[in-house]
């Protein structure tokens, strides 16, 4: 008797593919967050996203560029969940409001669990691992930074902001104390406090003449 065909096509390798690279991507940032960078292994991000090990060098040398492909992911679907297609910084014609409000949803992600233990766990490893460190900084953080610099200069174009102002000095006026709050648990983050660093960056400390 011939063999009659399924009725449910099986799946294609291109969608068997993207299901296990997702599951890399989830088992990679939850262990990261569970057990720390250094007790972090392929052996256990493959064997926790139910793959062969093979599976993941064939797509990444190391466990840090899974890692670090994995939060560039977790990035894009928090953009696609806000209605963005990426992560930007607008330009509304007002500096101000539109740096309150990307830091704002930088303090929402900071807060997300999802987002918070992974990227705690690698930002303090960078610290003591000096070349993770600086893969940190230029696959994660600098995109970033550079959408503050590109805002601010601007900014100076439309005459907001001093033209001998240098944008990536500016920025860390904001960025860098939202930071260090963060990693180090020295006081609170909350949408008041990154509109406090705004105000602060853009007026000064001195007394406003009337």
């Amino acid at each position: 008797m011939a063999a009659q065909k399924s009725a449910h096509p099986a799946p294609s390798s291109a969608r068997r593919s993207e299901r296990s690279r997702r599951a890399i991507y989830d088992a990679a940032l939850a262990l990261v967050a569970e057990v720390g960078y250094p007790r972090t292994t392929i052996e256990g991000i493959a064997a926790r996203a139910g793959v062969g090990k093979q599976t993941i060098y064939r797509w990444w040398p190391s466990k840090a560029e899974v890692l670090m492909e994995a939060f560039l992911d977790l990035g894009e679907q928090a953009a696609q969940e806000a209605g963005q297609e990426s992560y930007v910084i607008p330009d509304t014609g007002d500096l101000a409001a539109d740096l309150k409000g990307v830091l704002r949803a930088t303090v929402d992600q900071l807060k997300d669990p999802r987002f918070a233990a992974p990227s705690r766990a690698l930002a303090a490893e960078g610290l003591v691992n000096e070349e993770l460190g600086r893969e940190y900084v230029a696959k994660l953080m600098e995109p970033s930074l550079q959408l503050y610099v590109d805002r601010l200069r601007a900014a100076q174009e439309a005459g907001e902001v001093r033209p001998d102002v240098d944008p990536r000095i500016a920025l860390e006026l904001f960025v860098s104390p939202l930071a260090q709050r963060w990693l180090q648990y020295t006081g609170p983050i909350s949408y008041e406090y990154t509109d406090t660093l705004v105000d602060y960056a853009l007026h000064g400390l001195a007394p406003r003449a009337r």
